[in-house]
């Protein structure tokens, strides 16, 4: 594990800046705890690096272990073995930050990223997320509640074999529990050394503001994608303050599902056939560059379609194209 006893808020980005011509300053804080380990020649590499918590480096191309489990992100894989060539195929690309939670399968993301991947390569960030309970296929149901959250926390630990959970983060605000509870419980796990650094997910602007208020928050994972853009006023928090920000779904899935008319998917459609590449490919291209603090977390169970998005980490936008997109 990396070590760092850095206090003050750093978040230092390298690789593509915003196409909008501000592009972000970055913060170069020098420190001998900040050790680089994403490996500058791997295809992950080329979507460039950043920091999480100031002392975590990851590859700005991560991997979502959502579609590893069963359908429905239910049970177990249809093939556990190809699942977890698929997580061994994306840590040998350089994708060296893998975001899940407990309420994967549920409980199965987790265990098939120990089954594959342990004993952990060295640098390598696995997230996960705990406040969500899976009483069937269908239903998702927040659980906030500070005792809640505790087990759950102990029982990631002990399902992906770790001392400590580098990044753990809240999936969901329960409506039926103060958000302040839920992050303090975070705060008081922390505290205890069980995890690392603290993110929340599925936030507004005021519920990210209460959670900082307690924590230190160093991402924020929210759905966004070229479609979808809920989040802007989050994204836009996330630059000021540097913080990484995972959009999920970022393939607009949900979109291209419903077939309804989207002029700004469309009009990176157009784009994508002029480039000769793929829409997966140009819509991840199209998250690296709108913002160098989005870390998009693309997830599949197939190794041609792992290998299909991490190719995307090597295409850039131009300001032109960007703005074509809107």
């Amino acid at each position: 594990m990396m070590t760092s006893d850095l206090s003050r808020r750093s978040f230092l980005t390298r690789g593509t800046m915003a196409a909008t011509g501000a592009a972000l300053a970055p913060l170069a804080i020098a420190s001998a705890d900040r050790e680089p380990v994403v490996d500058p020649k791997s295809p992950a590499a080329a979507a460039g690096t950043l920091w999480i918590g100031g002392d975590l480096q990851v590859s700005r191309l991560g991997f979502g272990a959502m579609r590893i489990t069963g359908e429905g992100v239910w049970g177990e894989p249809r093939d556990a073995q190809a699942a977890r060539a698929v997580l061994q195929r994306a840590v040998a690309l350089g994708t060296n930050f893998i975001d899940t939670a407990d309420a994967y399968g549920p409980n199965i993301s987790e265990r098939l990223i120990k089954e594959a991947l342990y004993p952990y390569p060295r640098g390598l960030l696995i997230a996960t997320k705990g406040g969500y309970v899976r009483p069937s296929r269908e239903k998702w149901v927040p659980d906030g509640r500070p005792e809640h959250l505790r087990a759950a926390c102990e029982a990631s630990l002990t399902r992906l074999k770790l001392e400590q959970i580098e990044l753990y983060q809240l999936h969901r605000p329960d409506p039926q529990v103060p958000y302040e509870d839920s992050i303090g419980e975070l705060a008081k796990l922390q505290k205890a050394g069980k995890i690392r650094h603290i993110g929340v997910s599925n936030v507004d602007p005021q519920q990210l503001a209460k959670a900082r208020a307690i924590v230190k928050v160093v991402s924020v994972q929210n759905r966004y994608n070229v479609a979808e853009r809920g989040s802007d006023n989050v994204l836009a928090i996330c630059e000021r303050e540097h913080i990484a920000f995972l959009p999920w779904e970022p393939l607009a899935q949900s979109v291209q599902k419903s077939w309804r008319p989207d002029a700004r998917l469309a009009a990176l459609k157009a784009i994508a056939k002029e480039r000769n590449i793929d829409t997966s490919r140009a819509m991840l291209a199209w998250l690296l560059t709108k913002s160098p603090v989005i870390l998009p977390i693309p997830g599949t169970s197939r190794v041609d379609h792992l290998e299909d998005n991490v190719a995307a980490a090597k295409i850039k936008l131009s300001a032109q194209e960007m703005a074509r997109v809107g």
